[in-house]
């Protein structure tokens, strides 16, 4: 959002100096994490981006594995692994994962309201 403001001051600049040609305009092009109601990307764009899929969604899985799948193994290190292991290759876990990220990243973009504050309110 500063960035945007930043630009929007070079380009009144811009225009007050148009006695000045070399200058370059400089502007923010269209992607799809800009827009939205709250300027955080559009709710219903259910596409993933690189860290998105390489980091938060196993992350969600491995948070999922231990809180939910491996509560008892976790008592002995290499039993807990081997259960990590299992859930962390299981399709329909990451699958539930993505579609839980994708909600929640929805939301987000909708309100404005961070994942962790979702929770408190009840809203994913």
């Amino acid at each position: 959002m500063l960035f945007l403001k930043f630009l929007n001051k070079m380009d009144q600049e811009q225009e007050n100096n148009k006695d000045a040609p070399n200058k370059v305009r400089k502007s923010v092009p269209y992607t799809p994490w800009t827009g939205g109601p709250h300027n955080l990307g559009d709710p219903d764009d259910k596409s993933l981006r690189k860290v998105e899929k390489d980091i938060l969604i196993p992350k969600k899985v491995r948070e999922r594995a231990k809180n939910e799948k491996c509560v008892d193994e976790v008592k002995e290190n290499q039993k807990m692994w081997n259960c990590y292991e299992k859930w962390y290759h299981d399709q329909e876990l990451i699958d539930r994962c993505t579609q839980e990220y994708l909600n929640e990243r929805t939301i987000y973009r909708r309100t404005g309201i961070g994942a962790k504050f979702q929770k408190e309110q009840g809203l994913s």
